[in-house]
C-alpha cells in the first residue's frame, strides 16, 4: 500500500475516534415547503442549519426567473467569462451588485470560497511587500487566500482593536498594507466594529477587505450589509459576498473601485480558468437581489424570528450562546456529544441541526449552529425546545 493510503486510514480512524467524522444526510429540499424538506423514504425533516437565510431559494420569482433562463440559454454557461461564458445575465448581476453596494463595480466568482480566495491571493502578490492583518476567525477561504500569497501576514485577536492597532503600528509605515476581516462571524454569531477598523486603516494607510458572506441580503437599508447598516461602506475597499446564503442562489462576488476589480479580473487565475456561473443561475441571481433589496419585511420577520428563537431557548434553559446576530448557536462542548445530538434530533424528532466541530470551532467550543428563518413558525420552535429538552437536559444531569 502506498504510504499516502497508510495516512489516509489512519488519519480517517483518527477524525472517528474523535467524534469529528462528516457524515452527510441527503435530503431533498422542498421549494414550497421550506424548510421542510423529505428524506429518501418520503419522511419530512424540518432543518434547522440552512444557509438559505431568507428562504429565497424557493422563491417564485427567483425559480421562474432561473426556469426562464435556462429555456433560453440551456444549462451551463460552456466556457469561462473570456471564452463565450459571459450572457447578458452576467453582465446583469455584476452591475446589480455594483450598485447595492454603492461601488463602481462589481466581479462574479464560482462560490465565495473561491472570491476570497481569488481575491486575497491576488492583492497580496501585487507588491512585493504587502502586511495583511486578518482577525483570528477569519475563514478558511480567507486564510487560504492569504496562505498563497507571499505578503507577511499578521493575526490580531478577534475583534480587538487594541492588538490590531499594535500589529500596524510596528509594521513599516511604507509598507502596502491591508486589513482582512468579516462582518458577522458565522460561528460566533458576533459582528466586527467595522467603522473602528476604517478609522485604524486610515490612521496607517491601510486598504479593507470585508467579508460581508452571512450578512449581504439581510442587514442595512436595502440589505447591503453590516458596512450599510453601520453607514461606513463607502469607507471599505473591497467587499466580498456570496450569492448562496440569502440571495437563495449559488457564487460569489467582490465590489469595489473599478481599477481594483478590472485588475482581479485581469490577474486572477481563480477568475480567469474557471467555467462561468451559468446564465440560469446568474439570472436567478439578479431576480433575488432585487427582490431582497425591496422587501424590507422579509428581513425584518428574520431578525423577529433569531430573537424569538433565542428568548425561548434561555427560557428553557438551554445553553444558547451570546448573539449578536440572526445566527443562534448552541453550546454542546464535547465533538462526539454534539453529533450524537444532531443525530439523535434526526432520528428520533425529524429535525436537522448541523453539529459544528473542531476545526470549525476549537475544542471545547462545539455547538449546533441554528439558522431560524422567516419561515419558521412558533410550533416549530416549540418542536424543536422540547426535543433538545428531552436530548440535553439528562446528558446535563449526568455530566454534574
Amino acid at each position: 500500500m502506498h504510504p499516502f493510503h497508510t495516512h489516509c486510514e489512519a488519519a480517517l480512524a483518527a477524525i472517528e475516534a474523535q467524534g469529528r467524522y462528516r457524515r452527510f444526510t441527503a435530503l431533498r429540499k422542498q421549494a414550497e415547503r421550506f424548510p421542510l424538506y423529505r428524506r429518501a423514504d418520503g419522511s419530512e425533516v424540518l432543518v434547522w442549519s440552512s444557509n438559505d437565510y431568507l428562504g429565497m431559494g424557493g422563491h417564485e420569482v427567483v425559480i421562474e426567473a432561473a426556469c426562464e433562463a435556462a429555456r433560453s440559454m440551456g444549462a451551463g454557461a460552456g466556457g469561462t467569462r473570456n471564452i463565450s461564458g459571459t450572457s447578458p445575465w452576467h453582465d446583469a448581476l455584476e452591475a446589480e451588485l455594483a450598485d447595492l453596494h454603492a461601488k463602481p463595480a462589481a466581479l462574479l466568482f464560482t462560490s465565495g470560497f473561491v472570491s476570497n480566495q481569488a481575491a486575497l491571493s491576488t492583492i497580496l502578490n501585487s507588491l512585493p511587500d504587502w502586511h495583511v492583518f486578518s482577525d483570528a476567525r477569519n475563514h478558511a477561504s480567507m486564510i487560504a487566500g492569504i496562505k498563497g500569497a507571499k505578503a507577511t501576514c499578521h493575526i490580531f485577536r478577534h475583534n480587538d482593536l487594541r492588538h490590531l492597532e499594535e500589529l500596524l503600528r510596528s509594521a513599516p509605515p511604507a509598507a502596502p498594507k491591508l486589513i482582512a476581516f468579516e462582518s458577522v462571524y458565522s460561528m460566533d454569531a458576533d459582528i466586527s466594529p467595522i467603522g473602528a477598523i476604517c478609522d485604524l486603516a486610515g490612521r496607517y494607510g491601510a486598504m479593507t477587505y470585508l467579508d460581508e458572506v452571512h450578512a449581504v441580503g439581510m442587514y442595512g437599508p436595502s440589505g447591503a450589509g453590516v458596512a450599510e447598516r453601520d453607514g461606513v461602506a463607502a469607507r471599505v475597499d473591497v467587499i466580498e459576498g456570496t450569492l448562496a446564503k440569502a440571495f437563495g442562489c449559488h457564487g460569489g462576488y467582490i465590489a469595489g473601485e473599478a481599477t481594483v476589480i478590472d485588475y482581479i479580473r485581469s490577474c486572477a487565475p481563480g477568475f480567469i480558468f474557471t467555467t462561468s456561473l451559468p446564465p440560469m443561475i446568474a439570472a436567478a441571481a439578479v431576480a433575488s437581489v432585487r427582490h431582497v433589496r425591496s422587501d424590507a419585511a422579509r428581513r425584518a420577520t428574520l431578525f423577529e424570528r433569531a430573537e424569538t428563537l433565542k428568548r425561548r431557548l434561555t427560557a428553557a434553559g438551554l445553553p444558547a450562546l451570546p448573539s449578536a446576530s440572526h445566527i443562534v448557536p448552541l453550546h454542546i462542548g464535547d465533538a462526539a456529544l454534539c453529533s450524537a445530538v444532531s443525530r439523535r434530533l434526526l432520528d428520533e424528532f425529524a429535525m436537522y441541526a448541523t453539529p459544528i466541530n473542531y476545526p470549525t470551532v476549537p475544542r471545547g467550543e462545539e455547538r449546533l449552529r441554528l439558522t431560524p428563518t422567516p419561515l419558521h413558525t412558533d410550533a416549530m420552535m416549540d418542536r424543536l425546545v422540547a426535543a433538545l429538552n428531552t436530548i440535553l437536559v439528562p446528558e446535563r444531569r449526568a455530566a454534574a
